[in-house]
């Protein structure tokens, strides 16, 4: 039996890899059976494959991890009260994407404790790539459903310095806002690609980009995860104001404020609004 309380940030990243992989392949199986589209109330879209995904993961957490709360977005309760420790899950961040046909979409959980990440894993079945950080973060390949690769095949990824000749930023594909592109407006930004999903945080942990602002809605599901790798592999999250960001708020909806998420420290007093510097 696992305890988020007890267990290394590390176990954690490799135990919700693994549950992240086998989500992946329910989620290939539900599209083959159906692509049928609902509107949540919010107005985004949900399929077949983000509940079987959900359903997927919520039982192997149930299993292994029993005494722990879930907060998933496709059954989350506002103003549910949380303990100290829970898992944060989005079964299928980007599902507009998946329903395109894209690659970018993923599988997203994270292990919160104190209102903090310590370990998650972003799984993006059509690339195969599997993500995870606990005090270090990794990247690796692995088929949706396959077992987790031995830690042999897990590539250590770290963020990278500012690069002198200018930044890569990303911005969402679908999701943008004028106060993000304001920032980047500000910044030495050499290229912007817009991606979709968790993904983003992944690419900039990995040192394939450096910046990724975020000041549009978003709810804890969508950053949980990609916060924990980012941090594991050296960069940072923060709020346009200089704080951390904490999750487990329920009496909110589980909804965010604005963020920046850099891979190099040094970028700080850059990105930061003036009072927080």
């Amino acid at each position: 039996m696992l305890h988020i309380d007890h267990s290394e940030p590390d176990t954690l990243a490799a135990f919700l890899g693994s549950i992240a992989i086998a989500a992946g392949a329910a989620i290939a199986e539900a599209s083959q059976a159906s692509l049928h589209v609902n509107m949540k109330d919010d107005g985004s879209p949900c399929t077949a494959a983000d509940e079987a995904a959900e359903a997927a993961i919520v039982a192997a957490l149930r299993r292994d991890a029993p005494a722990c709360a879930i907060v998933s977005e496709e059954s989350a309760e506002a103003g549910t009260p949380l303990a100290t420790s829970f898992f944060v899950v989005d079964p299928l961040d980007g599902t507009r994407d998946f329903i395109a046909g894209e690659t970018d979409f993923s599988v997203n959980i994270a292990a919160v404790r104190n209102g903090r990440p310590i370990a998650g894993a972003v799984f993006a079945p059509r690339l195969g790539q599997l993500y995870i950080g606990g005090t270090r973060a990794y990247a690796m390949t692995v088929a949706a459903g396959r077992p987790m690769p031995t830690e042999a095949h897990w590539l250590p990824i770290r963020t990278r310095p500012a690069p002198a000749d200018g930044l890569v930023a990303l911005a969402s594909r679908r999701h943008g806002d004028a106060e993000s592109e304001a920032l980047l407006s500000r910044l030495p930004v050499r290229a912007v690609e817009r991606r979709a999903s968790a993904l983003k945080f992944c690419l900039v942990a990995s040192g394939q980009a450096d910046i990724y602002p975020r000041f549009g809605p978003t709810k804890e599901w969508d950053t949980a995860a990609g916060e924990a790798i980012l941090l594991a592999a050296g960069g940072r999250m923060l709020a346009p104001d200089g704080s951390h960001f904490t999750y487990g708020h329920a009496e909110r909806a589980f909804l965010n404020g604005a963020f920046i998420a850099f891979g190099d420290p040094a970028l700080a007093p850059d990105v930061l609004q003036p009072t927080a510097r």
